[in-house]
């Protein structure tokens, strides 16, 4: 162990296996290790005495004074190229593993221990949460119908999730959170983490004896989900290349963010899985435990002060589990508070945490170090038998007493008496913990420590010049921080060239999109080949124009998924400000516009000339943008929905559905003026109606062209069946008895006499055009707010 391990007390000295589960090769073989540990780790005696806590290393020496330290930052700030300020320029970033050649996790934790030791004392964070108390309303099936003989309705039960828990997590420890199923682990970390609204939360949580702003706790603290809620497509390497472009302050130069990359791959034990991509179901990628490692790297780029973790070990072999825990140990090591939820830890795992918070039911069992256990359950009359888990024992102990009438009833009991026989000592230890001889660290305020923090080396996003402001007075302000690392346009950049590498590398799914449009422009060039100006070749006209322009729409249903298969990922970045919502929305928006062009005109070369329409090069281009904005306003509708809906199966059927309505009252099963006045506004609201009006002005607008000469007027009327020789009579008497001159080669209807039968003329079709394109901005505008207002990862 280094000796920044050494200078913190409070951590189990011994020997870990770690090193050597480091070196256990890919291949999968493993090779007998032997470890040494010390005697009071063994329960042959029977009772685990808690560690004691010696004064820190230094500690003898004098304490520097808080003046001091912030003149140290404001001297980094204001005069870097000076002398005395170079030795603490380095602070901007944090240099782990492999950011110099040769050099370990340890050796950099060491350097940043003694820069931190140059300075003053160390100045801890403690997290602390009081008497949290949460109930969520559990409605019985059928309560909303009355009693019989009640007057009012049944009143909602009240679950209680979380039943006065208390506690408290270190810098430099782990506290690990343990219970069965539904014991109150998840609700527990979602309590601290500020993901359950504050209406429903009772009781308090601080940092550092202050509450804490939401949105400072999002630039501080970092949040690892219980899946893996990663891109599978994007190697290790990249997903963390990213996850710094989003989290580090753009003050931070490229080389720098590159540099935090590499030393995290080391420090996460990814070198050799660096260039493999993460993979899914279809995909062969990363193993499991390399993927959750991945999973809490995203979340850690930024050096966080205050981790949290739902299950990091869930679904990971006994090795993989370890690795997992002992980076964990190595984050808190560097000067963080680490508070993670476990379901059963191993020995070994045990070894590495610092404090246990046993829940059953919601409420507290157990509170304090792992060496504590086996004299907890002494007292309480269950000894833990030799050579047997200690938390394994509590969690079967726990699980046995939930079967009874009274639950746990008695070990919480058990657990506050046992607190009150135990606070002296522990007031003891924490002060012989903080306290120096005769001297005591000047008491921060929570800003002044997150100041220090960075000081010491600790890389906040948000702190633009890898500080946060520090305000003297005692009503100040919490730290100044940004909310967001980065302006607006670098975070679209860096996630239109993440989408775009995703595109890349699934390049199916485009091709089946093309295929799927060159096929149906296939059949309908090959159905409707080159048709004539007479009116039967109209009315074919017009069942291409509908059934074209409503294929646009419905083709645009597979962008449905797209957010649908990301939407916890975003979910996830978006909780902890990696980026704003409109960035994401606009990224998705340009990133998906190239292939809508592309489909536009395979569509129209495939159809156009094949069919025969009607004005040459610029009725081409013309129908090649009315094709492109009907993509547009359709993929734009599939993305509202998308941010609505939660599911695939559900989306489908109401985009189905939807696009089917906007055919019926689009003008070509029946026209606008008969279509009855309640049901009006539902035609202009159709999205088909206004690309279909668009094509049939680009093809009947010429006055000059002609689709009814002479006896053609009897074409789908009783009289077509007639011979010609008697149509040409029947035209002759007609013309004789209206005093006009009708013969057979007389224009009878004109493509705008057309139109106007079909009641298309109150819009132009270039007003269709613009329409047809404001409907596409318009559901992507929808589709932000659906983001703002569905994105909200809190508990209610």
């Amino acid at each position: 162990m280094s000796r920044f391990v050494d200078k913190l007390p409070f951590f189990d000295r011994r020997s870990s296996p770690m090193e050597e589960a480091e070196e256990i090769p890919r291949n999968g073989l493993l090779h007998m290790h032997h470890h040494n540990y010390p005697p009071q780790q063994h329960q042959h005696s029977g009772v685990l005495m808690p560690p004691q806590l010696s004064p820190p290393a230094g500690a003898s020496r004098a304490s520097i004074t808080l003046a001091q330290l912030l003149k140290r930052v404001n001297d980094a700030r204001s005069d870097a190229s000076s002398p005395v300020s170079s030795p603490t320029h380095s602070h901007y970033t944090i240099e782990l593993g492999a950011s110099v050649p040769g050099s370990t996790a340890s050796e950099l934790s060491e350097h940043n221990m003694m820069n931190s030791n140059a300075g003053g004392p160390l100045l801890p964070f403690e997290l602390k949460f009081t008497d949290l108390t949460y109930s969520v309303k559990q409605r019985k099936k059928g309560s909303f119908l009355r009693r019989r003989g009640t007057a009012e309705p049944e009143a909602p039960r009240m679950k209680t999730l979380l039943d006065n828990i208390s506690g408290e997590a270190r810098e430099g420890e782990i506290m690990a959170v343990l219970g069965a199923s539904g014991s109150g682990k998840s609700t527990l970390i979602d309590a601290l983490a500020n993901r359950i609204v504050k209406e429903s939360l009772h009781g308090s949580v601080t940092l550092n004896g202050e509450s804490m702003d939401s949105n400072l706790l999002k630039v501080i603290s970092a949040y690892v989900m219980q899946d893996d809620l990663l891109y599978p497509m994007l190697t290790v390497e990249e997903t963390l290349t990213f996850a710094a472009e989003f989290r580090l302050p753009r003050s931070l130069p490229g080389k720098e963010k590159r540099k935090r990359v590499q030393a995290l791959i080391d420090q996460l034990g990814l070198r050799n899985a660096a260039n493999t991509i993460i993979g899914d179901e279809g995909h062969r990628g990363v193993s499991g435990g390399e993927r959750r490692r991945v999973s809490i790297g995203v979340d850690i780029i930024h050096d966080p002060i205050v981790l949290f973790l739902d299950e990091p070990t869930s679904g990971l072999d006994s090795t993989s589990a370890f690795m997992v825990v002992k980076v964990l140990q190595r984050i808190a090591q560097s000067g963080s508070v680490v508070v993670m939820s476990i379901h059963q830890p191993s020995y070994r795992i045990l070894g590495l945490l610092d404090r246990l918070l046993f829940l059953s039911r919601g409420q507290t069992v157990y509170y304090g170090p792992p060496s504590a256990l086996p004299s907890f359950f002494v007292d309480f009359g269950k000894p833990i038998p030799d050579n047997e888990n200690p938390t394994e024992f509590a969690l079967d102990l726990i699980k046995e007493l939930e079967t009874m009438p009274d639950g746990a009833r008695d070990l919480v009991e058990h657990n506050k008496s046992w607190q009150k026989r135990m606070a002296p000592t522990n007031n003891k230890m924490t002060n012989k913990h903080h306290d120096s001889g005769d001297n005591k660290p000047a008491a921060l305020s929570l800003k002044e420590a997150i100041s220090a923090s960075i000081s010491r080396g600790k890389l906040v996003s948000g702190a633009t010049d890898g500080t946060a402001a520090v305000h003297s007075e005692s009503n100040a302000p919490a730290a100044t921080v940004s909310k967001f690392a980065n302006p607006f346009w670098i975070e679209m950049g860096v996630l239109t060239r993440r989408a775009f590498i995703n595109t890349k590398r699934t390049p199916e799914i485009f091709a089946i999109r093309l295929g799927a449009v060159l096929i149906t422009g296939f059949i309908l060039a090959t159905i409707f080949w080159r048709l004539d100006d007479s009116p039967k070749g109209v009315q074919e006209r017009l069942g291409f124009f509908a059934i074209a322009m409503s294929t646009m729409f419905y083709t645009c249903s597979d962008a449905l998924p797209v957010f649908l298969n990301e939407r916890y990922i975003f979910l996830r970045e978006t909780a902890y400000n990696a980026y704003r919502r409109s960035s994401y929305v606009l990224s998705h928006t340009v990133v998906g516009f190239p292939s809508l062009v592309v489909l536009s005109f395979a569509f129209a070369l495939t159809t156009f000339f094949a069919v025969g329409l009607a004005g040459g090069a610029e009725g081409f281009f013309f129908f090649v943008a009315i094709v492109l904005a009907s993509f547009w306003a359709g993929s734009g509708f599939a993305t509202f929905l998308s941010g609505v809906v939660t599911n695939v199966m559900l989306g489908y059927p109401v985009v189905v559905s939807t696009l089917a309505y906007f055919l019926l009252f689009s003008g070509f099963f029946i026209n606008r003026d008969r279509i009855p006045k309640y049901w009006l506004w539902f035609h202009y609201l159709s999205l088909v109606k206004y690309p279909y009006e668009a094509v049939m002005q680009n093809e009947f607008s010429d006055p000059t062209r002609c689709f009814v000469r002479g006896v053609q007027m009897f074409d789908n009327t009783p009289l077509a069946g007639l011979p010609e020789v008697l149509k040409v009579r029947v035209l002759r008497a007609m013309s004789t008895s209206l005093g006009v001159d009708l013969g057979t080669s007389t224009c009878i209807t004109t493509g705008p006499d057309f139109l106007a039968q079909q009641a298309v003329g109150d819009l132009t079709k270039w007003d269709c055009l613009w329409i047809t394109i404001a409907w596409g901005f318009l559901f992507r505008i929808l589709f932000y707010i659906s983001l703002l207002l569905g994105s909200r990862n809190k508990r209610r």
